[in-house]
């Protein structure tokens, strides 16, 4: 009895697996063709995407920049490759969990051109793990591992919009985001953006304004708007993960700096003293015949 109803059940999952499937694929035949029936118009595509670079919010969020090998590494971040595929149009693109087994996730990002048919996608496995001060941490709630998964998808994400949309684009919106935001956004004056960008690095880093302009090589004060794409490249690449702070920052900078001021200060004190101590004990001279 057993037997029949296994079989039952598993005849039942697997019509219902066919059912889904075949829903799945009609979906996609029809957005394959509305792409092919209403193909992209290239020039109003391209000028949506400047448009929309053309956003303070946008653009302050569009460019990351980390180090690595000694070089600084710059490109586009995940929320202007999202932006470009909006605009572009004709672009199916996300990323999906496949499968979920033994502590880890198998996940794959993907973006899909339906008008040219040109398609590139990342498979990757995440394991529901977290690294913290305190060590490995192990992920058991549902919404811990989703946002894991969905922050490691973006990486993969946005290298997929990236081999989809043609290079030149990418590189105009880039160029006009860095504009947008060395105009000066707006009516807001630099000065209060620098005081802005501050207190951001202290409250999600305790990055301080010394380490900031001991990595820049001057003070924050002489910040310019070119400075100021900089510092927000920085951000965007810890907040996407893709560095991390001590990559940029040294964080030994306030700890050591008060110590070895009051060392030079200490030594100056003890100088000070064995001066005057030598010049009360010092002998009177006395002139004898």
């Amino acid at each position: 009895m057993n037997e029949l109803t296994n079989q039952f059940n598993n005849q039942g999952n697997n019509a219902a697996t066919v059912v889904a499937a075949s829903r799945e694929m009609e979906e996609v035949k029809g957005q394959i063709f509305m792409a092919q029936n209403m193909p992209r118009n290239v020039f109003q595509s391209e000028q949506r995407i400047m448009d929309a670079c053309k956003r303070l919010t946008l653009a302050e969020t569009a460019v990351y920049s980390y180090p690595r090998g000694g070089q600084k590494v710059v490109g586009p971040s995940i929320r202007l490759a999202e932006v470009l595929a909006q605009n572009w149009g004709n672009i199916s693109f996300g990323v999906k969990e496949l499968e979920r087994r033994d502590g880890e996730s198998t996940a794959v990002a993907y973006a899909w051109d339906m008008e040219t048919n040109t398609r590139t996608q990342k498979e990757f496995t995440v394991p529901h793990v977290r690294s913290t001060k305190k060590g490995i941490q192990k992920l058991t709630d549902e919404r811990d591992i989703y946002e894991l998964v969905a922050n490691m998808g973006a990486r993969r994400l946005r290298s997929c919009l990236l081999g989809i949309i043609p290079g030149d684009i990418v590189d105009k919106a880039v160029a006009q985001c860095n504009e947008t935001v060395r105009s000066g956004g707006g009516d807001i004056p630099l000065k209060d953006r620098i005081g802005k960008m501050l207190a951001m690095f202290k409250e999600s880093y305790g990055v301080t304004q010394e380490q900031i302009e001991n990595r820049f090589g001057y003070g924050t004060s002489t910040f310019t708007e070119f400075d100021m794409v900089q510092a927000r490249n920085i951000f965007n690449s810890i907040k996407d993960g893709l560095a991390k702070v001590e990559d940029y920052f040294d964080k030994s900078t306030k700890k050591d700096a008060p110590s070895k001021l009051k060392e030079e200060l200490a030594a100056k004190e003890d100088v000070k003293a064995d001066v005057e101590e030598g010049a009360v004990n010092e002998p009177e001279k006395t002139n004898e015949g």
